[in-house]
């Protein structure tokens, strides 16, 4: 099945909110070609199947810091606080909302989270092999110094007794 709508579009419409990688309302309405007035009311409707973590409300402070994080005009005049979804939220979208445009965009956009959870587990990998790499480095660092120590003290030429100037006794 040929993608309706491009990865990297959807992607972009994911955002990390309450450390949850989430989307809005408006823009999951958009992609299910719905109004979201209309998405919204679905799950009002079924509100038993979108638990607070799959579901939440932004509170003013968080709609702000992602309106400037956008710095776009095309927010409009929102007179209510957007929702937002996590991947299992999205997942139970395709619940309630039963268009084939819905379902298709449905595995679509689950297809994106996965993708971008893959990244994220490969980006941890190679932090934690990089931390070790550090760790390992220092380690032969100190071990280079001690060798460096060593080589300068053998280097060095011994220092000559001093003699006593005096007056000898026969």
């Amino acid at each position: 099945m040929k993608n309706i709508i491009p990865l990297e579009k959807i992607e972009q419409k994911i955002y990390l909110i309450r450390r949850h990688k989430v989307m809005l309302d408006k823009d999951l309405a958009r992609l299910y070609g719905v109004p979201t007035k209309r998405l919204n009311e679905q799950v009002k409707r079924n509100r038993r199947r979108f638990p607070d973590d799959f579901m939440f409300q932004l509170n003013k402070q968080e709609y702000n810091d992602l309106k400037s994080q956008n710095a776009t005009s095309r927010w409009g005049g929102t007179r209510k606080l957007p929702y937002v979804f996590t991947e299992q939220g999205v997942a139970m979208l395709s619940s309630v909302l039963h268009s084939d445009r819905a379902i298709q965009v449905n595995i679509v956009i689950v297809r994106t989270f996965v993708k971008l959870r893959r990244i994220l587990s490969t980006h941890k990998e190679l932090a934690q092999k990089l931390k070790e790499l550090e760790r390992k480095i220092a380690k032969h660092d100190e071990d280079i110094q001690a060798v460096f120590y060593a080589i300068k003290q053998l280097m060095t030429p011994p220092e000559k007794p001093k003699r006593k100037i005096g007056f000898h006794k026969d």
